[in-house]
C-alpha cells in the first residue's frame, strides 16, 4: 500500500475517534508462516482479502486495544492477544485468558484499562495493561445467566458512560415461550453498573435494568457515533403458518432475520421487540391474502384476540431485515456509520443454504443527525455482499461451527488503518481476515 492510502486509512479512523494514537500499517499481500485460506472465498469488485492469522480455535470476536493489539475471543479456549510488526504481520500470539469456558463476549472499556469476557453463564472482568499485554485482578461481575440451546453473550460497554455494560442473553429453545417473562432473564438484553457490583457479581435474573427484551438471540451488536444500539437477531427454523385452518410450511424464506434498531441505553428501556409471538416477514409471499409486506411482523396463528395487527401495534418492528437463516454474528460501522458491516455465519435449516459472507449495508445521517440504513423498511436489497464462498447454496452446515465453508464471526475495523477485520469458528480451524474496502 501507498503511503498515503496508509496515512488516508488512518486519518479516517482518527476521524471516528478510535485509538488516535496508534501507527498505521501496510496491508501485506500474504504473511510468512500463515498457511493458506481454508476454504474458497470470493471478494466484490475492488475489495482485496489477506489471511493474518491461522491454527485458532473458533474464533468468535476481535477487539483492539489502545496499543493496537488485536485480542480475539476463541470459543473455549480463552482469549489470545496478538501484536504485528511493520510489515503489518502478526508478529507475536499469547494467550491472555486461557480456558474459564469463555465463548463469545469480549469488550474493552474506552480507556483500554478494563477488560471484559463472558461464559455462558458468567461475565468476568480483568484489570488489562496494553504494554504488558497482562491481565490481573479478575472479578466476576454477572452471574446466574440460563444455560440453553443459546449460550453465547455479547457484551458492550456504554461509550458515554464506560460504568455501564450491556449483557446479552438468548433464548434456550426455538419456541422459548417462558422469555415472555423478562424475570427468565432470556431474549433479553440487561445493562449493569459495574462501578456497583457485588463483591460475588449482580445475579442477572434478577439484578441490573431491562434494556430490551423479546430478542430471540441478539448474538452482536454496536454503538452508533451518537451511542443508539444497533443489533443483529438470529430468528427461528422449521416455521410453519395456520391460515383459516389450513398449515403451510413457510420455514425456507421465513421468518427474516433482523437488523433491530435498539435505542440509546441512557435514555430507553424495557423495550420489546416481539419474540417469543412475533417474527418478521422475508418472503411476503408465503402469507395468503394479507397486506404483509418485508419487515412486518406476524404471528403463526392469528386468532381474534392476538394476530398479525396486534404484534404490528404492540412490538418494535426491525428496521431492516436479512434473508431467513443467514445467522447475523456480528456488525459494526465504518467512519462517520457511512455503512455497516454484518458477519453471516450460514445457514442449516435452508436448501439451497444461505450467508457464509459478510454484507454492507449503506447509512445516511438524517436532518436530526441521526442514523438510519438508507434502504425503506421493506427492502429485501436494503444490504450488499462483499465477501463470500463462492457458492453459498452449496455450503453445509453440520452443528454450529462445522461446515465447507468459511463461517463467519467477528468484525472490527482496524485501528490501524488498514481495513475490516473478519473471523471465521469454523471447526476445521480459526481465522482472521483483512477485508480492504476499494480506494
Amino acid at each position: 500500500m501507498r503511503l498515503l492510502e496508509i496515512l488516508s486509512g488512518a486519518v479516517a479512523l482518527l476521524g471516528s475517534g478510535v485509538h488516535g494514537a496508534i501507527s498505521p500499517l501496510p496491508v501485506p499481500k500474504s504473511c510468512t508462516g500463515v498457511a493458506a485460506n481454508r476454504f474458497q472465498m470470493q471478494a466484490a469488485s475492488g475489495w482485496s482479502v489477506v489471511k493474518l492469522v491461522g491454527g485458532l480455535k473458533q474464533v468468535r470476536t476481535v477487539i483492539w486495544d489502545t496499543e493496537g493489539n488485536m485480542l480475539v475471543l476463541q470459543n473455549t479456549r480463552g482469549a489470545s492477544v496478538h501484536t504485528f510488526g511493520a510489515d503489518g504481520c502478526v508478529n507475536s500470539t499469547t494467550m491472555l485468558i486461557s480456558g474459564g469456558g469463555l465463548n463469545h463476549g469480549l469488550a474493552l472499556s474506552p480507556d483500554g484499562k478494563t477488560l471484559y469476557a463472558s461464559s455462558e453463564t458468567t461475565v468476568y472482568s480483568w484489570s488489562y495493561d496494553p504494554i504488558t499485554r497482562k491481565t490481573s485482578n479478575q472479578k466476576t461481575i454477572v452471574k446466574g445467566m440460563s444455560t440453553g440451546v443459546h449460550s453465547s453473550r455479547a457484551l458492550v460497554v456504554v461509550s458515554r458512560q464506560p460504568n455501564m455494560l450491556l449483557v446479552q442473553v438468548g433464548s434456550n429453545a426455538n419456541f422459548d415461550m417462558a422469555a415472555a417473562q423478562k424475570s427468565t432473564g432470556r431474549a433479553i438484553i440487561k445493562i449493569f453498573d459495574v462501578s456497583k457490583a457485588p463483591a460475588s457479581g449482580y445475579n442477572y435474573n434478577t439484578d441490573g435494568e431491562v434494556f430490551a427484551y423479546g430478542l430471540r438471540n441478539e448474538i452482536g451488536f454496536v454503538e452508533d457515533p451518537n451511542g443508539v444500539v444497533w443489533g443483529v437477531e438470529n430468528s427461528g427454523d422449521d416455521f410453519t403458518r395456520t391460515e383459516n385452518g389450513q398449515r403451510k410450511d413457510i420455514h425456507k424464506d421465513n421468518p427474516a432475520e433482523k437488523l433491530n434498531r435498539l435505542g440509546d441505553p441512557l435514555k430507553v428501556k424495557d423495550q420489546w421487540f416481539g419474540y417469543p409471538t412475533c417474527f418478521s416477514v422475508w418472503d411476503p409471499s408465503s402469507f395468503t391474502g394479507t397486506s404483509l409486506k418485508t419487515g412486518s411482523h406476524f404471528v403463526l396463528a392469528p386468532n381474534s384476540s392476538f394476530n398479525d395487527a396486534s404484534c404490528n401495534t404492540q412490538a418494535i418492528a426491525p428496521r431492516l431485515t436479512f434473508q431467513a437463516h443467514s445467522a447475523p454474528i456480528w456488525n459494526t460501522f465504518d467512519k462517520d456509520a457511512k455503512n455497516m458491516y454484518v458477519t453471516f455465519h450460514g445457514s442449516w435449516d435452508r436448501q439451497p443454504a444461505t450467508g457464509f459472507k459478510v454484507v454492507q449495508i449503506p447509512f445516511t445521517k438524517l436532518a436530526d443527525g441521526s442514523y438510519d440504513p438508507v434502504a425503506p423498511v421493506d427492502s429485501m436489497k436494503g444490504y450488499n455482499d462483499i465477501w463470500s464462498a463462492p457458492n453459498p447454496g452449496s455450503c453445509t452446515a453440520n452443528g454450529l461451527t462445522q461446515s465447507n465453508c468459511i463461517r463467519l464471526t467477528a468484525a472490527s475495523w482496524d485501528p490501524a488503518g488498514r481495513g475490516l477485520f473478519i473471523g471465521s469458528d469454523n471447526s476445521a480451524e480459526g481465522e482472521v481476515f483483512i477485508l480492504t474496502p476499494p480506494k
